[in-house]
């Protein structure tokens, strides 16, 4: 096991740079998940921390070693891919001993460790199968079972849950979870689901355009994102976005007053007329059929029965502004209603609508 230390790393192509000063450092036996939208340079990252692309600038340590010109195959990482990689006419026995093989291990410790590693992952009743047998469960089983035989360093995995259905995604999230609290070797796992993201993570590294947004502790990041970027992203569905006009102590969204409490007007850094934009997220927002100030009133365009409760997805009346929030069955909705609005309002964000920085919290 092993810390791991990017310093300035950035990866170019031809005129074009993919990733742009990458800064962190992952403690001995954590587990971190690189997040972001598509193309926004997390599997780059892994790649070169893998050793399969080269680094334009920076320095790149694994343990103690600055491994920038050290070939993959003596970095002592194992890396897991989204295709699991599998060779079809190999076992699986085959496919868990080919590194140790590759070694010169002695057979039968070889062989105590595919055992060993089978049993850990529940598929020693399948090593005698080939691949093309096995479910995609099963076939993802095998290919983290080929990283964990050899004992690496560091594990890295790129998306590995994305080719599987729903239910098995988490099944499987939830095992590599428990798998690590047993092995506790530093894990770098990259995907562009934020759910896998906030329940795998002890730390998260939220990516755009090739640049860090914000590193932080899942909960961190949710209740305090850095910017309007990071408080879209992560939380499903994601956080309703209004533009509004700071007047008199009050929050002017589209034409309807919010007000403020003399605690938040005092908190809030916005002078009079300024432009913002409000952030809210869905469980923040309730139906009322109260007729006080400072309600927000909508016209009801779809509705998600999620089994427990309904996602409704609104306009907000007379405008084009979209949102979304949560309701009980119990509350009969239906599409065309207009309904009435509650928002909580000291669980608000604030952004710079031109830089997307968050002015609040």
């Amino acid at each position: 096991m092993a810390q791991v230390c990017l310093n300035q790393i950035t990866r170019q192509f031809d005129s074009v740079i993919a990733v742009s000063d990458i800064t962190f450092e992952i403690p001995d036996g954590e587990f971190w998940v690189l997040v972001g939208p598509s193309g926004c340079g997390k599997s780059t990252i892994l790649r070169m921390i893998a050793g399969l692309e080269s680094i334009t600038r920076g320095e790149l340590y694994i343990g103690s070693s600055l491994v920038n010109s050290i070939p993959p195959r003596q970095r002592d990482v194992a890396m897991v891919f989204q295709n699991y990689a599998l060779y079809p006419h190999m076992t699986i026995a085959q496919n868990l001993s080919f590194g140790l093989r590759m070694r010169k291990v002695d057979p039968i410790t070889l062989n105590k460790r595919v055992e060993s590693v089978a049993r850990s992952l529940n598929i020693d009743h399948l090593l005698n199968r080939k691949p093309k047998q096995l479910s995609g469960g099963q076939q993802q089983r095998v290919a983290l079972g080929r990283a964990i035989i050899r004992e690496p360093k560091v594990f890295l995995m790129d998306e590995p849950l994305s080719n599987l259905d729903a239910q098995l995604r988490d099944e499987t999230r939830a095992f590599l979870k428990e798998l690590h609290r047993q092995l506790g070797i530093t894990t770098i796992y990259v995907t562009h689901d934020q759910v896998e993201a906030m329940t795998l993570a002890d730390k998260i590294v939220i990516l755009d355009q090739g640049t860090i947004q914000q590193i932080g502790l899942p909960q961190t990041i949710y209740q305090r994102p850095t910017n309007r970027m990071v408080a879209t992203f992560i939380g499903s569905p994601t956080m309703n976005i209004l533009p509004a006009i700071y007047s008199q102590g009050n929050l002017c969204i589209q034409g309807q007053f919010i007000p403020l409490s003399e605690t938040l007007k005092k908190s809030l850094p916005l002078t009079e007329s300024v432009r913002v934009e409000v952030g809210i997220r869905p469980e923040q927002i309730h139906l009322t059929s109260s007729e006080k100030s400072g309600l927000l009133s909508a016209i009801i365009d779809l509705i998600e029965p999620l089994g427990k409760e309904i996602l409704v997805r609104a306009t907000l009346l007379d405008t084009e502004t979209k949102l979304s929030f949560y309701a009980s069955f119990v509350d009969s909705v239906k599409v065309g209603d207009s309904v009435t609005l509650q928002i909580n309002i000291e669980q608000i964000f604030i952004f710079d609508p031109l830089t997307g920085k968050t002015l609040y919290p």
